[in-house]
């Protein structure tokens, strides 16, 4: 049996893991809760049925390799092992386990999440999808069943049908599930790009608010009727866009939709709005991943990664300094603002107190408290004038401009930017990556 194991880093097998239960099967592949009986953790393993005839066959498959290059990211679902059995010719990926998607949770459901929870999920998917698209990788796929939930935290999993960005169109036409795909995967013949992951994920936004699909279509003209029942009819230029890349001409009365509004009434205004860009018919009109995250809807859950972050950071300088030694025990109090401000104090008074009286021990920065008479071996009043010497200086130390710096924690770099660091180039080998 040939293995190849990615993130464990175990010699293992398909004999290493005990079946659970069945807790999925799709048109493509099949999923089984697995315990690993070397570490008794639970997993969810994903066996696909497509016969495979090689290793390097299986290595090369979009959805192994865009797992490889995405799992470091908290909203992607973390791949552990890559199985494949030579005798059987099947492959497996044992992936992290989480407790139920997207339509499990709000299947059955009489009363709506609260907006403030859909929000956050929103921007975790948001969150997966631009760190996808910056890694040059677009999901095309992207509904209720393939995205994950565990104790409120998000992840996009499923990338059977990820496809470059970099690769030129026209790509596959019958792609995404029907009610969840684009206008312009629609109206076109594979003509599309990474911004139909957006419209999917809009009408996974809707469905969430209102627990209801947003354009059930039952075939591809009922589904774009139902996109011109609620947003109305496209203006020609836009259609115009379509009908250059589309073999078969097409038509549309002129219609007015009814607006997303009237369909969720208790949506508040700053989600309908990142709703409707989402939602735009016109692809090069769709708010991108990146910009979603910015907009007002997650000003909140902006501000609080902020705090967070800055109590990490605090928490990490505390835990630091139990294991400093005694004398760098004053880390934690130079790291605060009024600690900055005496340390200038000290830079300064230092070198005077040391040329006029060597003798004298000063114990700075605390140079306008009185010293103990055990300490002094004249009196105070016989000091001369340059013992203090922040009487001339504390005006100049202390103004306006010296604190007029802001003290908000820096942002940390996105994710793009860092993609060199943790992932290498994508391999194109045989039409994938």
């Amino acid at each position: 049996m040939q293995i190849c194991c990615q993130g464990l880093g175990l010699n293992s097998s398909a004999r290493d893991y005990k079946i659970i239960k069945k807790i999925g099967e799709g048109t493509f592949s099949e999923v089984m809760r697995v315990q690993n009986l070397k570490d008794g953790k639970h997993y969810a393993c994903k066996t696909m049925k497509q016969s495979i005839n090689s290793l390097e066959q299986a290595h090369n498959l979009r959805e192994v390799q865009a797992m490889k290059r995405l799992s470091l990211h908290p909203n992607i679902l973390q791949l552990h092992e890559v199985i494949f059995d030579k005798d059987t010719r099947t492959l497996s990926l044992i992936c992290e386990l989480m407790e139920m998607n997207i339509y499990e949770l709000i299947r059955g459901r009489q009363y709506p999440l609260s907006e403030s929870k859909v929000k956050n999920y929103m921007y975790q998917l948001c969150k997966a999808l631009d760190h996808m698209h910056s890694n040059g990788i677009f999901h095309r796929d992207v509904k209720p069943e393939n995205i994950l939930i565990k104790h409120d935290v998000l992840k996009l999993a499923d990338f059977g049908s990820s496809r470059s960005v970099y690769c030129k169109p026209p790509h596959t036409e019958y792609i995404s599930t029907r009610w969840y795909r684009a206008p312009e995967c629609l109206l076109t013949d594979g003509y599309y790009s990474l911004k139909m992951d957006m419209w999917s994920a809009g009408c996974v936004f809707f469905e969430i608010l209102s627990l209801n699909p947003l354009f059930p279509g039952t075939n591809e003209v009922d589904q774009v009727s139902k996109i011109h029942d609620v947003l109305g009819t496209p203006d020609s230029t836009v259609l115009q866009k379509f009908k250059q890349s589309r073999v078969m001409p097409f038509d549309f009365l002129p219609r007015k939709g009814c607006g997303l509004s009237q369909l969720i009434p208790h949506c508040s205004a700053p989600s309908l709005s990142l709703l409707y860009q989402m939602l735009a018919y016109d692809p090069d009109e769709r708010i991108s991943p990146r910009a979603a995250l910015q907009h007002t809807c997650f000003r909140e859950l902006r501000l609080a990664e902020k705090r967070a972050l800055g109590l990490h950071r605090t928490i990490g300088v505390v835990e630091d300094s139990s294991v400093m030694t005694p004398g760098s025990g004053e880390q934690f109090w130079r790291n605060t603002r009024q600690g900055r401000r005496q340390q200038q104090l000290k830079h300064v008074a230092e070198p005077l107190s040391r040329h006029v009286l060597p003798r004298y021990p000063v114990e700075l920065p605390k140079l306008n408290m009185a010293v103990p008479n055990s300490k002094v071996p004249y009196p105070v009043s016989s000091l001369p004038a340059l013992a203090i010497p922040h009487q001339g200086l504390l005006p100049a130390i202390t103004s306006k401009k010296c604190h007029s710096r802001s003290t908000k924690p820096r942002e940390e770099p996105h994710r793009s930017s860092l993609k060199s660091y943790y992932m290498p180039p994508l391999e194109r080998k045989g039409g994938g990556y």
